[in-house]
């Protein structure tokens, strides 16, 4: 995953649905919380969520600053975005995946070191898990699974949020939090598994992407009846890397999948400087 592709996350969730496989091989978690090593490929190789409050500082900043025009903003974008995806080497983070199940109160939580490595290595190092053993092996895990693979065969400019797989359209100045944003409506060229309907949000200064939202717009599984998500951004070492995803699944045989993801402790690096090969150092990477 290079961060700037649409709603990944939303495109996993499509798998909750599917009836029981084989059980995915998980990282396993000890009781001290110590993060186990998990080579590349180990996995078998809505509302909205308000971004962080704008200090005052910041918006002094905005101030002294000219808005882009939305034709401008919407440009530099795509711009980015598709610089993202040919420059983006390398980013670590803290993932933590919570799961529901409510119709069966079913819930769990998972911890994780996350390493992506360009072109084609995402690795993961459990750290904790508390909840119900069903969530971890057939929500958690499948959805570790399906972005390990997801990577792995270079789908990311197949479903990212590019003028190749979108049609945009300007609405309207908006705001997340105290922030202005130009809201624009998004339609997909062809209906593609993890392409999705809805609207973007691009920060009126630098034209970076702020959130992105919607409704998937084709389910491979005749289980899913609908997957809406609402999905943020943040900017890391000059990358647009998602922070929080929201999302919701219905399906027909076990109602809502609620799964809700936080990102935090971002470490990326441009192609530009030396890369690992995504792996983590043996006896896995610190979890202090």
């Amino acid at each position: 995953m290079r961060g700037m592709g649409p709603i990944r996350i939303a495109v996993l969730l499509l798998l909750l649905a599917l009836p029981v496989a084989a059980q995915t091989r998980l990282p396993s978690d000890d009781a001290g919380g110590s993060a186990r090593s998990l080579a590349p490929g180990e996995y078998s190789s809505p509302q909205a969520v308000p971004l962080p409050p704008t200090s005052a500082l910041s918006l002094e900043a905005a101030a002294a600053r000219p808005r882009m025009a939305p034709d401008l903003a919407l440009q530099t974008y795509l711009q980015l975005a598709q610089r993202q995806l040919t420059d983006l080497g390398a980013y670590s983070d803290l993932t933590v995946i919570e799961a529901d199940l409510p119709s069966t109160a079913q819930h769990g939580r998972y911890e994780l070191l996350r390493r992506f490595a360009a072109p084609k290595s995402l690795a993961f190092a459990a750290i904790h898990f508390a909840g119900d053993g069903f969530i971890k092996t057939n929500i958690i895990g499948r959805l570790l699974q399906s972005e390990v693979d997801h990577v792995q065969k270079g789908e990311g400019p197949n479903t990212a949020i590019t003028a190749d797989n979108y049609k945009f359209s300007y609405k309207t100045l908006d705001s997340i939090g105290s922030q202005p944003v130009y809201l624009y409506q998004l339609k997909p060229r062809r209906k593609r598994p993890g392409l999705f309907k809805g609207r973007i949000y691009l920060d009126v200064l630098s034209g970076r992407l702020r959130r992105a939202e919607g409704v998937l717009v084709k389910s491979p599984s005749m289980f899913v009846k609908r997957v809406e998500f609402v999905q943020d951004y943040q900017e890391v070492a000059g990358f647009s890397l998602p922070v929080r995803v929201h999302s919701v699944t219905k399906t027909r045989l076990f109602g809502r999948a609620v799964v809700d993801i936080t990102h935090t402790g971002y470490e990326a690096k441009p192609r530009t400087e030396p890369q690992s090969d995504g792996s983590f150092p043996p006896g896995g990477p610190s979890s202090n």
